[in-house]
């Protein structure tokens, strides 16, 4: 290959993988002019040698930093979500054809990207992350304890706080029922539910402690039912919001507008789409779950009177949802525009 056929390269095409990487690049009249292997470690020495070009990649863990890294180089680099790269494919599924599929709709004027993710906002993506797992983690081994007793035929109320407050109980009075080698194994899982427990408590104490600092998270928990959980998940994803045009959209990645099946003029809404980040979606609905358990705080909030209609004509999930989609829409507003909610103080220190 021609080394002046590089000089017309418009697009390029990375499939990222854990030790290679596969390129195949376009030139301004559409034809392929780059076609190529390299190994991670060759990525900068591979791009110094190409010009400046739209550079695209699929979002995935190793995204960002390649992104970051070609980006301080002079290339303008593209996140593009896995299912906008899915109609360019041709052929059969390999690493070259996944490549090209990339640099094809890498030029796609009206393209969605996502939004490159700066090193402190993967840092408190990794927090959420290791909460998140520790906090399902616990649950599991709660929920084994609670098997093993039964098969002893102890059962003990819900709740994990009855549990806590009745093992050692448990364990003394019926003593004589449970063998020692079960015994030992109880022991060992509430071992591991207390360091659980503990680490839980550190993460969402640095959590919290970056919310009170950052000032993008400060602004959203002075919206009604958002603190410290929501309002760093919200930095860590999206940064300042701007690669949504409106809180709309914001919703509608979240997941937490209606699936829609229009045709003809026919619209057809049916259940929240569920796309987008389900963790957020989780903790927007909780927040919204959290403001309605406590009605007497409603005429404090701007959106008091709605929410009164709605839990009036909606079942209780529904309104949930819906006031969880304004809460996002709101968020989103007061993170882009870096403004405050206009709700008092004591109306919003309960919040996720």
């Amino acid at each position: 290959m021609a080394k002046t056929d590089f000089d017309e390269l418009m697009s390029i095409g990375i499939d990222i993988g854990k030790d290679t990487f596969h390129l195949v690049g376009f030139d301004q009249a559409g034809q392929r002019v780059l076609r190529k292997q390299i190994k991670r470690l060759a990525l900068v020495t591979t791009f110094e040698k190409l010009p400046r070009c739209i550079v695209g990649m699929e979002a995935c863990l190793n995204a960002h930093f390649v992104s970051r890294t070609l980006r301080e180089m002079g290339f303008e680099s593209r996140i593009i979500p896995a299912i906008y790269v899915k109609p360019f494919n041709k052929g059969q599924k390999n690493d070259y054809n996944d490549a090209e599929a990339i640099a094809e709709a890498a030029l796609r004027p009206n393209l969605q990207t996502v939004s490159e993710k700066s090193q402190d906002q993967l840092d408190l993506q990794a927090l959420h992350r290791v909460r998140s797992r520790l906090v399902s983690r616990r649950t599991a081994t709660i929920n084994q304890i609670r098997a093993f007793l039964i098969e002893q035929g102890i059962t003990v109320r819900k709740g994990l706080r009855a549990l806590k407050n009745s093992f050692e109980a448990i364990l003394e009075e019926r003593k004589d029922e449970i063998s020692p080698r079960m015994r030992s194994i109880l022991i060992g899982l509430y071992g591991d539910w207390m360091w659980m427990d503990d680490r839980i408590d550190k993460v969402s104490a640095e959590i919290e402690e970056i919310s009170r600092t950052e000032e993008n998270c400060v602004n959203v928990m002075t919206v009604p039912g958002i603190g410290p959980m929501i309002s760093t998940a919200m930095v860590a994803a999206i940064g300042e919001g701007e690669a949504f045009d409106r809180g709309r959209d914001f919703a509608a990645w979240v997941g937490l507008v209606p699936r829609q099946y229009s045709t003809g003029g026919r619209t057809v809404l049916g259940r929240i789409s569920k796309r987008g980040s389900r963790y957020l979606r989780m903790l927007f609905v909780q927040a919204a779950k959290i403001i309605m358990m406590r009605p007497h705080r409603w005429p404090g909030f701007s959106f008091g009177d709605w929410l009164a209609r709605a839990s009036e004509r909606m079942h209780r999930n529904k309104a949930a949802v819906a006031l969880a989609n304004k809460l996002a829409r709101m968020a989103w507003s007061i993170l882009r525009h870096k403004t405050a909610f206009d709700a008092p103080r004591d109306e919003v220190a309960v919040g996720v």
